[in-house]
């Protein structure tokens, strides 16, 4: 358990991280008329955002910033001499910053952002984040890899409308809060993602003044590829190969947990792909046929939409809680009614994705 002066710091801590949040996006918002904006569309004029506005894009850059600020403040107490799986995190993340980066400021090639993608999963296996659901080792390399690569790309593409992947983030870090406080053995190193996210829901939280709708400003592919990295990390350090609340590592809990935690980005990238694929599309292309957008033609508002996926993600919040700390007797009816969840929600959302359009969006 947090001691009171532990609770006083952190809580001091994430207060600052929030007012800083605010300041320095504030002072984007105001020094950035046209450096860092993003239109609405493709060179070929292909409409891939949802607003009909170009604004700034530097929502990333904070994120890094108070991320690097947390790395600082996490060395005091909690980094071990030799902890390479943390350094090997802060330097992938900064990778994935600067390919997002040169992507917003460059518009990279494909190729490029999928070459540099991959060597961030590479970074993090080498350095000792990896997957530990199989025997067999290449089975969990080949599995880490693939899904630094997914986050990395189902974050971006879930930054499709205001306030979706600053919200959806926001409960991922949460729910890692959550698992630290509630586990009394956990890593040293591991101690040092209580800070680390602590911050980074302060820097969203800041961001997310910004970017709810009407947003002001966009986190860009500079924060969507950072935070991908990032996330994708905590997802394998703390859920995929998360133990239960009795030490035990257990192969349905550990799937069942990281896929309810990223179920929104894992359903919309699935769900656009899918479709995409059917009409002959490439599913790397931007639109708006994402599950946000389907929902907005279902006649929901965008706030509306922001709630609804603030919602699910409370609710996924939740339920990996409980997975991983409060269900002792876990059987095959238990794992049952998780799963339903998942497939319940991608039936729904995958649904909405093929109902006719009520009206188009102006």
């Amino acid at each position: 358990m947090l001691k009171i002066n532990d609770v006083i710091f952190y809580l001091t801590l994430f207060l600052i991280i929030i007012g800083f949040s605010v300041l320095i996006n504030g002072l984007f918002l105001n020094f950035s008329k046209t450096l860092g904006v993003r239109s609405n569309s493709n060179n070929d004029g292909t409409i891939i955002r949802w607003g009909s506005t170009s604004k700034p894009a530097f929502g990333g850059i904070s994120f890094y910033i108070l991320f690097l600020v947390s790395f600082v403040v996490a060395s005091f107490k909690h980094f071990e001499t030799g902890d390479t799986a943390t350094i090997g995190i802060l330097v992938a993340s900064s990778l994935g910053f600067m390919i997002g980066l040169a992507d917003d400021a460059y518009n990279t090639k494909p190729l490029m952002k999928f070459l540099g993608q991959v060597l961030c999963g590479v970074i993090l296996v080498v350095t000792g984040t990896v997957i530990t659901l199989f025997d067999n080792q290449i089975l969990n390399v080949a599995l880490t890899i693939f899904w630094v690569i997914g986050m990395m790309n189902s974050i971006n593409m879930l930054d499709n409308m205001d306030a979706i992947t600053t919200s959806v983030s926001i409960f991922v870090c949460l729910t890692t809060l959550f698992l630290i406080v509630l586990d009394t053995n956990l890593h040293l190193s591991q101690k040092a993602f209580f800070i680390i996210c602590l911050v980074q829901v302060g820097a969203l939280l800041g961001f997310l003044y910004f970017n709810w709708n009407p947003s002001r400003m966009y986190m860009g592919d500079t924060g969507s590829q950072f935070l991908g990295v990032l996330l994708a990390a905590i997802g394998v350090v703390f859920f995929w190969n998360g133990a239960d609340q009795n030490g035990e590592l257990i192969f349905s809990k550990r799937v069942l947990s990281a896929v309810i935690v990223f179920i929104l980005p894992i359903v919309d990238t699935t769900t656009v792909t899918i479709n995409r694929l059917m009409r002959g599309q490439s599913p790397f292309v931007g639109g708006r046929d994402h599950t946000t957008h389907h929902l907005s033609y279902a006649g929901l508002t965008d706030r509306h939409v922001a709630i609804v996926f603030c919602a699910v993600s409370a609710v996924s919040m939740c339920l990996a809680i409980a997975i991983l700390h409060f269900i002792n007797n876990w059987n095959y009816i238990t794992i049952s009614l998780f799963g339903t969840y998942c497939v319940l929600l991608f039936s729904v959302l995958f649904y909405l994705t093929k109902r006719k359009k009520k009206e188009d969006k102006k």
